[in-house]
């Protein structure tokens, strides 16, 4: 089912990260993700997230869908050009995927193979651009598709924490005249910030999902402060993690995460939880959360 059609439905909706194991042995992965059948709306399915090689996303997706779990598959300009690209969302639509969130991509230099050569022949809003000239059946070069087009429900990525905010959303509006239909963000963790952000996107009138990033330990929040772009998380955030002795820190992680579902979710229309290993976890937060 194409994402948009949940939105559509009115229904607050969740999705829930995956990533590939560096490994053709998925059935790990899959048995994590089964007992969130009846709690993820969809599962995104990284492209080689942070430039660490892994299982590809298109494989990952099919499996997925042959267990009727719906996916999101995550492409990124990183790798390919816009050849290869056009070609895996042909090839997604040929097995039966309806969702694609288009991204850019960490650069090579942060992953395990930093000797790779990027590519990047589109940006992101490019290859939205370029998705959507598919869906009306032709190509980049205007060649015409043979048969029917195919058709995808096609999500986006924007920083609520950037500051200056305003490129962020010029970025924004010129995705969604790509083709953008909802919007997942980075994580949150600054609830009267992301308020703001959305007070400023709300006229245009498109699906935005806070993003949830479980907070593993007073060292991961710092480390996220100090390292990535638009992402802050509030000192009394980690003094609370700080707080508590070891034994207890997964239970306060989970609390924390609730806690900010709560507060987020009357001011957007879903939330994607980025569990990072954390899958087990996923049912009690969302419990806890009352979702």
């Amino acid at each position: 089912m194409k994402l948009i059609e949940r939105f559509k439905q009115g229904k607050f909706v969740i999705t829930c990260e995956a990533g590939p194991p560096k490994g053709i042995e998925m059935e790990q992965m899959m048995s994590e993700l089964e007992p969130l059948r009846d709690k993820i709306d969809a599962f995104n399915v990284t492209d080689l997230q942070s430039s660490v090689m892994r299982v590809g996303s298109l494989a990952t997706c099919r499996l997925l869908k042959d267990r009727d779990l719906e996916p999101i598959m995550q492409l990124t300009c990183r790798d390919r050009n816009r050849l290869g690209l056009q070609s895996d969302v042909l090839s997604a639509a040929v097995l039966g995927i309806d969702n694609l969130l288009c991204l850019t991509g960490d650069h090579p230099t942060m992953g395990d193979h930093p000797q790779a050569m990027p590519v990047f022949d589109l940006d992101s809003v490019q290859l939205l651009s370029a998705v959507k000239g598919l869906m009306g059946g032709k190509d980049m070069a205007g060649n015409d598709l043979e048969g029917r087009p195919p058709q995808f429900c096609l999500g986006a990525v924007v920083n609520p924490g950037a500051e200056p905010l305003e490129p962020q959303i010029i970025k924004m509006e010129k995705k969604i005249q790509a083709g953008a239909e909802f919007f997942q963000t980075q994580a949150v963790y600054e609830v009267d910030k992301f308020a703001r952000f959305m007070k400023k996107v709300k006229h245009l009138k498109v699906p935005v999902m806070a993003g949830i990033i479980f907070l593993k330990s007073p060292g991961m929040a710092k480390f996220m402060n100090a390292n990535v772009a638009g992402i802050h998380v509030p000192d009394e955030l980690i003094n609370e993690l700080a707080g508590v002795g070891k034994e207890k820190r997964v239970e306060k992680s989970l609390e924390i995460s609730a806690r900010l579902i709560t507060e987020l979710k009357d001011l957007c229309q879903g939330v994607h939880i980025m569990s990072l290993g954390w899958e087990r976890h996923v049912s009690t937060v969302l419990e806890m959360a009352k979702l």
